[in-house]
């Protein structure tokens, strides 16, 4: 078969599906083009406010009102409640030691939580990609896009008027002409290979492994004596992204209302060659064995499908974009699963890319647009490595791993309600990197704490004033009580916090009152 589009776009997770949505909205022909087929398993499962916020902007510039449910937990569940779905209240992280079983500080500094949401009703989720993904194809589908799944990929060749992206499908050849190529098929995808283009090494973060799969079974903490305190926590520990935090690496729990809960482990890579992730459900039980209240949390589980080993995790490619082909950010690069920055990042590229292709279709402005994207992809990526980098380089200090934390919430935070207010120029950037004051700090930290972990950490004196420091970076972009020592690494979804910081973005309470209204938040 052959046919000829305006776009194709290779890659039908939800990256793929939404940009040849949107494309197809603004009067493109468009090809998608899937090697696998629908329902398939996949990784990258949870949401955060800002993905919820940029997918929701998307769905109302768009045009795509069945999208607009699946921005938050509450209407998730009334509109579609048969597609897999987690409930995610917030951010919890406990700190772990090998051999030893976790045992609740009373001050706190063994545990990290931070609320995303103050109801259940606006919470983010965690997204059965399974279900997820298949639903959005239908939506692709029922758009007028031109769906080719189980199609083998090739080649790229170049035509007068854009590429031409030959493969076959059962045996038989398909040739597609398009005058732009779209790849949304992951770290070294399509585009990657058939270019051969460069891979480019980290900078700052050590190469790391993963291993992950699908439970059944996992226990809750919430029903384990070593993490019940007598305090109760901002929400429901659970019901969260849940990070065990170890020296070298850390453990993911996420739970969906269909019984499933996604879990894995990333890694440096001598501690994943140490426990040897290559050899699956063995280097898992390996690794619960050093754990061993996660190993009480696992201890009831069963995997549904074999253990996925990935390793590399990290990937940046050399190229983002060329005259005629751009890939997505997710395609890019990927740094780790940690804070769950790959969807607003991804999302964000989507939002650049369909804002090109509405506006600078057409000449020489789109190819400024495209060196603009590139430029800033590649911008969010490393700053987003870096700090990954640096909380790689804190995981066996607490308090200093949670310290940066909270310099991603501060901003991420801050980013949302800044759009959320109509004012996005206050915050353009993933994490503020761009920022005259606060992206200089953020860098500066993550440095900080980089070099001290190549000379063993860093001694009492320096940790002290180093937190002393980050409370002081975030407190002009605090909108969430992140500066309140009091809250002993507990931060609620509170009201007054967002009220108080109103003067930080030029709004007076009453607008921001309006805010918290529309919003569900009150």
């Amino acid at each position: 078969m052959s046919a000829d589009f305006d776009i194709a776009v290779v890659g039908s997770g939800f990256a793929g599906s939404l940009i040849a949505m949107i494309a197809k909205k603004l009067g493109r022909s468009v090809v998608l083009l899937e090697r696998g087929q629908h329902p398939r398993f996949a990784i990258g499962e949870s949401s955060t406010p800002l993905a919820n916020l940029l997918l929701e902007e998307l769905a109302q510039r768009y045009d795509l009102p069945r999208l607009l449910p699946l921005t938050k937990w509450g209407s998730w569940q009334n509109s579609y409640p048969k597609i897999g779905c987690g409930l995610k209240r917030g951010f919890t992280f406990y700190h772990h030691q090998f051999g030893k079983l976790f045992e609740l500080d009373p001050v706190r500094n063994n545990q990290l939580l931070v609320a995303a949401s103050p109801n259940n009703h606006i919470a983010d989720t965690h997204w059965y990609r399974s279900d997820f993904d298949h639903f959005l194809v239908g939506e692709v589908q029922a758009a007028g896009v031109e769906y080719i799944d189980q199609v083998a990929l090739q080649g790229i060749g170049w035509t007068g008027g854009g590429v031409r992206i030959q493969g076959e499908r059962q045996g038989v050849p398909v040739s597609v002409d398009a005058r732009f190529l779209i790849d949304a098929s992951g770290p070294r995808g399509f585009v990657h290979r058939a270019l051969g283009l460069v891979e480019i090494p980290f900078e700052h973060l050590a190469a790391t492994q993963g291993l992950f799969t699908h439970f059944t079974g996992v226990r809750r903490l919430a029903d384990m004596d070593s993490f019940c305190g007598g305090e109760i926590p901002p929400y429901p520990v659970d019901d969260a992204a849940v990070h065990h935090v170890f020296e070298g690496g850390w453990v993911w729990v996420l739970r969906f209302n269909n019984g499933i809960t996604s879990a894995g482990v990333a890694a440096r890579e001598d501690l994943a060659n140490e426990l040897r992730f290559s050899e699956g459900e063995s280097a898992w039980q390996r690794l619960l064995t050093r754990l061993p209240s996660v190993r009480e949390q696992f201890r009831d589980s069963r995997a549904r499908f074999p253990f996925i080993h990935a390793s590399p995790l990290g990937f940046r490619s050399g190229a983002v974009t060329g005259r005629d082909w751009a890939l997505l950010p997710s395609a890019a690069g990927f740094i780790d699963p940690l804070l769950s920055t790959g969807f607003p990042l991804t999302l964000l590229g989507v939002s650049r890319l369909a804002h090109a292709i509405q506006k600078h279709w057409e000449g020489e402005r789109f190819q400024d647009r495209l060196r603009e994207y590139s430029f800033q992809t590649v911008e969010e990526l490393r700053v987003a490595e870096q700090l990954t980098a640096a909380l790689y380089a804190s995981m066996g200090d607490f308090p200093v791993f949670a310290g940066l934390t909270l310099l991603y919430f501060a901003a991420v935070s801050f980013t949302e309600t800044a759009r959320r207010l109509g004012k996005p120029e206050l915050a353009p950037s993933f994490l503020m990197h761009d920022h005259p004051l606060f992206g200089r700090e953020l860098r500066g930290a993550c440095q900080q704490v980089l070099e001290a972990s190549k000379r063993q950490g860093m001694t009492r004196s320096e940790k002290a004033e180093f937190l002393d420091k980050i409370r002081d970076v975030i407190r002009p972009i605090d909108v969430a009580g992140l500066c309140e020592r009091s809250r002993r690494n507990w931060y609620p979804a509170e009201a007054r916090d967002l009220l108080q910081s109103a003067p930080k973005f030029g709004v007076d309470a009453t607008e921001m009152k309006l805010l918290l209204s529309r919003c569900g938040f009150v």
